[in-house]
């Protein structure tokens, strides 16, 4: 079954000169978010195939200037969230800028924002508004908190959603001298990419029905049912069997193990992979010996010895050493990379995971393709991150502004248009 969106050009163009082919083609996405969390959701859905047309405030979005940048507003961090976009900007505290806005959404497909919905509606911009102008629009909230609770009218940020469910507490469990959050923004992408998920199942959803309808994304309930799926634990049951927290996971010797020279991530963990491993270390009767070793139930209660034992016997070979001898065993290795040593990888070289581009303003660029493979519709990057306001005019044009129109929106702040 085909996802319909309004009959359109994609306004994804490859650099071979053709429309997208992804398998969103045609569908028409205004992405009112910034930072980091719904622009990665809608950079997936770009790479799906989607015209995605970035609206920004005249001040652009707050992550063009994180980090090292070639020119003003075009940071490295930026470039990796918003490619497959286009830039339009409008001062949607503007009359003109607001009707534009409603102009562009009744010819839309979906509507997702990141600010809290008290926001959009103090811009008369909720999904009543929207769904005014086009009742089979999707409306997708993606921000903090679920509206139904005492924390909705809440600001929230990626270290606050991580220490709300718990992460920083989980890491002093597992060995840390104190509490920290994970050191990348864990809890933006994992709910962009529930976000993703969510618009394109109400957009199969519109396609049977017909029917549009408003979505809420929250942070903390997203990420409390990730982190909760491993740790409830015991304390599913009612009355608990047992403590929350996953032992296995909370073990402080989970970690790359050291060699003579160096680190190496090891994971030993069924039945077949102990067996070879005990009699790799010349110690083939221990599970039969052993209670504690017996079963995986068993290893899991006893998880911290094992795991120690697993150390003390890392830390007798070099990591060239363990390689060679856990991959002739089948038993899982991985080097632990570096920053710079995982844009070196020799797999990621060999599937091409990374592509040497040129972008239009900022030059030569490292980029990461779509890492998912399609034997009809493959996705691809059909363009690179824009310039703030780059599109306004093209777009704007498209909702039927005159150039006289434009201009004067231009003039009055109302909108951006980025010189050519």
């Amino acid at each position: 079954m085909e996802v319909e969106g309004t009959a359109r050009a994609t306004g994804a163009v490859g650099k071979d000169g053709k429309e997208s082919n992804g398998p969103l083609a045609g569908i028409r996405i205004l992405d009112l978010t910034t930072v980091l969390m719904g622009p990665y959701a809608t950079q997936i859905l770009g790479d799906l195939g989607a015209d995605i047309i970035k609206i920004e405030p005249p001040g652009g979005d707050t992550v063009r200037g994180i980090g090292p940048a070639r020119n003003p507003g075009m940071a490295g961090v930026f470039l990796h969230a918003n490619r497959n976009k286009r830039s339009v900007v409008l001062d949607l505290k503007q009359p003109a800028g607001r009707d534009a806005l409603l102009r562009l959404a009744a010819d839309a497909d979906v509507l997702i924002y990141n600010v809290r919905p008290q926001a959009m509606q103090r811009l008369r911009l909720g999904y009543a508004d929207i769904a005014a102008v086009n009742p089979r629009i999707v409306y997708v909230g993606v921000y903090g908190y679920g509206q139904r609770g005492p924390y909705a009218a809440k600001p929230a940020y990626d270290d606050l959603i991580q220490g709300a469910v718990g992460i920083p507490a989980l890491s002093t469990l597992a060995g840390s001298e104190e509490p920290r959050y994970a050191p990348n923004a864990m809890a933006d992408r994992i709910v962009g990419m529930s976000a993703a998920n969510a618009v394109t199942a109400a957009l199969l959803y519109r396609t049977r029905t017909g029917e549009g309808q408003s979505i809420e994304v929250p942070m903390f309930e997203t990420m409390a049912q990730f982190v909760l799926g491993d740790h409830m634990y015991g304390a599913t049951f009612d009355p608990p069997i047992g403590p929350a927290g996953y032992a296995r996971l909370l073990n402080d010797n989970r970690k790359p193990y050291r060699t003579r020279d160096g680190y190496l991530c090891v994971m030993v963990y069924n039945d077949k992979q102990w067996k070879t491993f005990f009699a790799l270390i010349g110690q083939p009767d221990v599970m039969t010996n052993d209670p504690r070793f017996h079963s995986i139930g068993e290893r899991t209660k006893h998880i911290h010895e094992l795991y120690r034992m697993l150390a003390e016997v890392m830390a007798t070979r070099t990591s060239a050493e363990w390689t060679a001898v856990l991959e002739a065993a089948d038993i899982p290795v991985m080097p632990m990379h570096t920053l710079d040593s995982l844009m070196n990888d020799p797999h990621l070289q060999a599937v091409g995971f990374f592509e040497m581009v040129e972008h239009p303003s900022e030059g030569r660029m490292r980029s990461m393709t779509v890492p998912s493979r399609w034997s009809k519709s493959q996705p691809h990057i059909a363009r690179q991150a824009p310039r703030l306001g780059q599109h306004s005019a093209e777009v704007l044009a498209e909702a039927g502004y005159s150039p006289a129109e434009i201009e004067a929106m231009a003039a009055s702040a109302a909108t951006l248009v980025a010189d050519a």
